[in-house]
């Protein structure tokens, strides 16, 4: 039985019912619940209060006084930059891939459609993802890499230089050529020089790929981008 002992949870969602439906979840199981929220600003300043492990997250946030709609990418996005200890997991009902690639590398954790999750779903990846574990749904990549694929997967990746390991944790935040080479003090030839190693050493075909694949293998980012 999954158990959230000593696990603090902080959930932005715009639902109140659902809201409510979510922290009735967590607290029976054990979890404690830091934060609920309906507003990106309200879930930021309890954070800076009261830091979660895991942030749940939703991406559609319709203004309960019918005046707009906030995106909740914009949260992930602050947390990964000012609060890098707690893991973004986004819920939400977009199931576009792209959707879930901006949000992945926004800097979120996990991604997790509300249409085909069930309870016992969420409380595992909450908990995986508090382990340090990044969880990439099915709908983008249809079957997970076979054992053999995976472990020749981690065996390219363990042939990456320091330095290419540093560049494809840029890739994977998001970063351009331009902005890696500022943040690594080198030049933008010497990072397209790096990056040309990786895809021959990954075997990927795109810099999507490219992303997607160290956020599979756990490649550590940037805290700031």
């Amino acid at each position: 039985m999954v158990t959230g002992t000593h696990l603090r949870i902080g959930i932005l969602e715009d639902q109140q019912l659902f809201l409510e439906s979510l922290v009735n979840i967590f607290e029976s199981f054990g979890f404690e619940v830091t934060a609920r929220c309906s507003t990106v600003e309200d879930f930021l300043s309890r954070t800076r209060q009261q830091p979660p492990d895991v942030a749940l997250v939703d991406l559609r946030l319709e203004h309960r006084d019918g005046t707009g709609v906030s995106d909740g990418l914009r949260a992930v996005e602050l947390l990964h930059d000012f609060h890098p200890q707690v893991r973004p997991l986004v819920l939400s009902g977009n199931r576009s891939a792209t959707d879930v690639e901006r949000c992945l590398r926004a800097g979120a954790a996990g991604y997790l459609c509300k249409q085909n999750v069930s309870c016992a779903d969420l409380l595992e990846a909450v908990e995986r993802v508090a382990r340090g574990e990044r969880l990439v749904p099915p709908e983008l990549f249809p079957s997970p890499l076979p054992t053999e694929e995976s472990s020749a997967s981690r065996g390219a990746l363990s042939r990456l230089t320091s330095r290419e390991r540093e560049v494809l944790g840029y890739i994977a935040s998001g970063a351009d050529n331009l902005k890696i080479a500022v943040c690594l003090g080198i030049t933008e030839r010497t990072v397209k020089a790096h990056i040309t190693s990786i895809y021959r050493k990954l075997d990927v075909e795109n810099r999507t790929q490219m992303a997607m694949l160290a956020c599979q293998l756990g490649v550590e980012r940037p805290a700031t981008v």
